[in-house]
């Protein structure tokens, strides 16, 4: 993790001052808090290696990182002043900074995961191109088997809407889920995720857009995680809400692409010993329908 330099700040932090050789701490990261301890004395670089004890599986090690104090005389969280040494009890955080490209959307399969969310037979009267949405989604699903990349499927209240379609295979798919809520991130599916090392980027498709599709794609990236949706393979009943989606989710840095794009991401060069097995899946141009138009 490329963490920044603790900047020069005002002020303190903490409460009561903790006897013998450690000092109780909660280190708080994204919407958690966790009580712990250091070594009386510690400093920044031993903060840093604690948050990373605790949170290794949910930071993203390729972005840049601040640790802030919880200050009482200010009521706030304040940088990390130069020179800091826990001597009392106090509370800190590891937040991301904020950059202007917040991706660069590489792919590699072994930082890769796959969501398929929602594609069930009793959505397919109602989804625009949904036969199309079927086979990428298919396609992408064979590539994940080949590539070794898990997949996490949802199904949306399968009692009412049915199961998966049967036209997907979800063959060694990691977790298959049934859920009520509109975003795919479950406890369940967290917990999935927690058991996978050095998870990076999420590839999402399957329906809605303007609501499944979107609601998960913002969760997931503010759990710090890169999201790719894959257009061909997503859809909405409504042509109109499914492009103000995409556009609402481009703009918060989430990735909008193919499926070819994906594959060959993955991937990645000729000489991959899978390239003309994903080649042979890809061969068969993508759908000719309305869902790579803008309107």
């Amino acid at each position: 993790m490329a963490a920044a330099e603790p900047g020069a700040a005002p002020g303190g932090g903490g409460c009561a001052t903790a006897g013998g050789g450690s000092v109780p701490v909660l280190f708080c990261f994204s919407v958690f808090a966790r009580p712990s301890s250091v070594p009386h004395g510690a400093g920044y670089e031993l903060l840093i290696q604690k948050f990373l004890s605790l949170y290794g599986d949910q930071i993203d090690m390729h972005r840049k990182f601040v640790v802030q104090l919880f200050a009482e005389e200010w009521s706030q969280y304040i940088d990390l002043p130069k020179g800091f040494l826990v001597n009392e009890r106090c509370k800190v955080r590891l937040v991301p900074l904020q950059i202007q490209i917040t991706t660069l959307g590489n792919l590699t399969p072994s930082s890769t995961v796959f969501f398929c969310c929602d594609m069930q037979e009793r959505f397919r009267p109602a989804i625009k191109y949904f036969g199309d949405i079927i086979s990428v989604g298919q396609r992408l699903l064979q590539g994940a088997r080949l590539l070794g990349i898990p997949v996490i499927v949802t199904e949306q209240y399968p009692k009412g809407l049915g199961s998966t379609v049967q036209e997907i295979d979800l063959t060694g798919a990691k977790l298959v889920l049934p859920k009520t809520k509109f975003s795919m991130v479950l406890p369940e599916v967290e917990a999935a995720l927690a058991e996978i090392p050095g998870v990076r980027s999420i590839v999402l498709f399957g329906v809605e857009t303007h609501v499944c599709i979107q609601q998960t794609a913002l969760e997931l990236i503010g759990r710090g995680l890169e999201v790719h949706i894959v257009a061909d393979a997503t859809s909405s009943r409504s042509m109109m809400d499914r492009m103000f989606a995409l556009e609402r989710l481009a703009r918060t840095g989430i990735i909008v692409t193919t499926s070819e794009a994906i594959l060959l991401q993955l991937v990645a060069d000729k000489e991959h010993p899978k390239f003309k097995e994903i080649q042979n899946l890809i061969k068969a141009s993508a759908p000719e329908s309305g869902l790579l138009s803008k309107v």
